[in-house]
């Protein structure tokens, strides 16, 4: 953390310092319009590979057949990553090996999930930052064959994922693969909110979307992974947060944020701002991240006017704003780590966690937004960016007229 210490990080001394590039990038009013600002960071990057991007054409789940799921063609299936032949029964049911992944797991529809998560935002984004109709229109055609086409869209459901081979044929920790699925329906809003999307696009994909949020609510599967303990609780309720933003369920936003305040909050963070489920895993550095990133983006979706879930706490002190003190230094400086390192990966982080903007931006932390500048924006290693849902930041922004 250079010769800045960890207290003074926390303090943002010397926070003229620390936030000169974030100032000096943008507009010369800095802090006044932030979405001029990360405008101006974001563009050398996500215009290049939004260019690229329409030389691609979507791709469905529909594409490729899972010939060990369960489901059918147009229902996603995924293998669970941490689990393996048993060498005491190599033909049986497969044991776990947490943090480790096997490469031999099917994963293809997951990573085409991904790649409409990467894409279809960064076309949106360089729609919003060039006006150029032929960036929206690509991310149209991607929405319209993953949630409208009847021959190619994905069905509004996750009864197949993370199924594991000889014991189960789907189980609900598979939903947080469609925490993929958060930053492409915000894109889709903002098409819409800018007129910039086939009306009959829209409808379809609010339809889905609304069709997968009640899955989500009401399933066995989707009431179990509510009430996941770690990241997992964390992710479903990103996902129902969003997806009630994006087709206007307003008593399901606010059931979200009564659980982020009685549920997430006090079950997860400790009193230092640390994840204890999460630093007992075999990974924490990276589902320490995870987990921040996630409650903090939950803050973004669900604060308003009259709830401000980045500054709320609990009877016990507890809230968001302890868990970047806590991790924040340690995204700064990893070498000060004091936990055991994970298994995988450790060296690939962290990025560009969008939730450290926005909690600069929350807190008036010109320190976060300095550090959130210096993170690569581009991780091109796949674990990575599985644990890297949000992307584009300025979709999550307003943009003044």
């Amino acid at each position: 953390m250079s010769h800045f210490s960890r207290r003074d990080f926390l303090r943002g001394a010397s926070a003229a310092a620390l936030a000169a590039p974030f100032r000096a990038s943008g507009t010369e009013t800095g802090w006044d319009d932030p979405y001029a600002a990360v405008a101006h960071i974001e563009r050398r990057w996500v215009l290049p590979a939004a260019e690229a991007y329409l030389q691609e054409k979507p791709q469905t789940i529909t594409s490729v057949r899972a010939s060990r799921s369960a489901g059918g063609l147009h229902d996603y299936f995924s293998e669970g990553d941490y689990w393996w032949p048993n060498p005491k029964d190599p033909s049986g049911p497969y044991i776990r090996r947490d943090g480790e992944s096997n490469p031999a797991n099917f994963v293809v529809h997951r990573d085409l999930l991904i790649r409409l998560s990467v894409r279809m935002p960064a076309l949106t984004t360089a729609w919003r930052l060039t006006g150029r109709r032929q960036f929206a229109d690509h991310a149209m055609e991607h929405l319209h064959a993953w949630f409208v086409d009847p021959t190619t869209r994905m069905n509004p459901n996750l009864e197949y994922a993370q199924a594991i081979h000889g014991v189960d044929t789907g189980r609900s920790i598979g939903i947080i693969d469609t925490v993929h699925l958060v930053e492409v329906a915000q894109a889709a809003q903002v098409l819409a909110r800018e007129q910039a999307i086939d009306a009959a696009v829209e409808a379809g994909t609010k339809h889905w979307f609304r069709e997968y949020l009640a899955w989500l609510t009401t399933s066995d599967r989707g009431q179990q992974e509510r009430d996941a303990k770690n990241n997992h609780g964390s992710c479903w309720l990103l996902q129902a947060a969003q997806f009630a933003t994006c087709t206007g369920r307003q008593d399901v936003r606010e059931d979200c944020r009564d659980r982020f305040r009685r549920t997430l909050v006090p079950g997860q963070i400790a009193a230092n701002g640390s994840f204890p489920l999460e630093l007992a895993r075999t990974k924490p550095y990276s589902y320490s991240l995870f987990d921040l990133d996630i409650l903090g983006m939950n803050a973004r979706v669900l604060s308003d006017a009259h709830n401000n879930l980045w500054t709320w706490r609990s009877p016990e002190g507890r809230g968001l704003e302890a868990a970047f003190h806590f991790m924040v230094p340690y995204m700064a400086n990893k070498g000060a780590w004091p936990y055991r390192h994970d298994v995988e990966y450790f060296n690939d982080l962290p990025v560009r966690q969008p939730s450290l903007l926005f909690a600069g931006l929350a807190y008036q932390q010109p320190s976060y937004l300095s550090l959130w500048q210096r993170l690569d924006p581009q991780p091109n290693v796949p674990e990575v960016i599985r644990n890297h849902p949000v992307r584009q930041p300025l979709l999550w922004m307003e943009k003044r007229t």
